[in-house]
């Protein structure tokens, strides 16, 4: 197999958590956090920012429009960076390591355009990457091929050159698809595992 000439880090639930089902089962409890998701779009409309929708102007539109919820619809606005947690310090690690030994990391990540910014503010390793795909800025969302043929075109490698990891296995398809080499994301020990047998790694920088 082509070792890769570019390594592509998903970023939520491979660098650092997205969980807003612990966020809100920790304010309201499982119940009705349940209830909020079942009678409101809440995530249709996190979706919506991802895909370059005003973070704030979404998230209040909402409130406005379920004003039994609004409260708790607008927490996904103004409390957002406590969903984000925690730090996967070894994922941060490894990409730390690859970058060190020349080996080009990217992000490709569905991530809204003002969130995305917000995050480099408070974690700075989101500010190391050498290339930034977010979602929100491109207007497409994965795992429309739309934005892996936005990504080769940009960096002009070939699909086989590049290496992607990403939580969702629909993600990984839709790359592999491309012909992109890839791993779905369980762990960060599987995830250093493989960056060793392709040899961009050893195992003493891949600890």
């Amino acid at each position: 197999m082509l070792q890769p000439q570019a390594v592509i880090f998903d970023i939520g639930n491979v660098l650092i958590g997205w969980n807003p089902d612990a966020f809100y089962d920790a304010r309201i409890g499982a119940d009705r956090r349940r209830a909020l998701f079942a009678e409101v779009p809440i995530e249709a409309a996190n979706l919506a920012v991802d895909g370059g929708a005003a973070f704030r102007a979404t998230l209040y539109g909402l409130a406005d429009a379920h004003p039994h919820w609004a409260t708790e619809i607008r927490w996904w606005h103004d409390d957002w960076v406590q969903m984000v947690d925690p730090v996967i310090d070894h994922s941060v690690r490894l990409l730390r390591a690859l970058r060190a030994k020349g080996v080009p990391v990217f992000a490709l990540t569905n991530f809204g355009d003002e969130t995305f910014a917000f995050a480099q503010t408070r974690f700075d390793f989101l500010n190391e990457f050498d290339r930034e795909y977010v979602s929100g800025r491109m207007r497409m969302l994965k795992p429309d091929p739309a934005i892996y043929a936005a990504v080769e075109a940009d960096c002009g490698l070939p699909p086989a050159a590049l290496i992607f990891v990403d939580d969702k296995p629909e993600n990984i398809a839709a790359a592999t698809a491309r012909g992109w080499q890839g791993h779905v994301f369980t762990g960060a020990e599987a995830w250093a595992t493989r960056l060793v047998d392709l040899g961009l790694l050893t195992e003493a920088e891949a600890a």
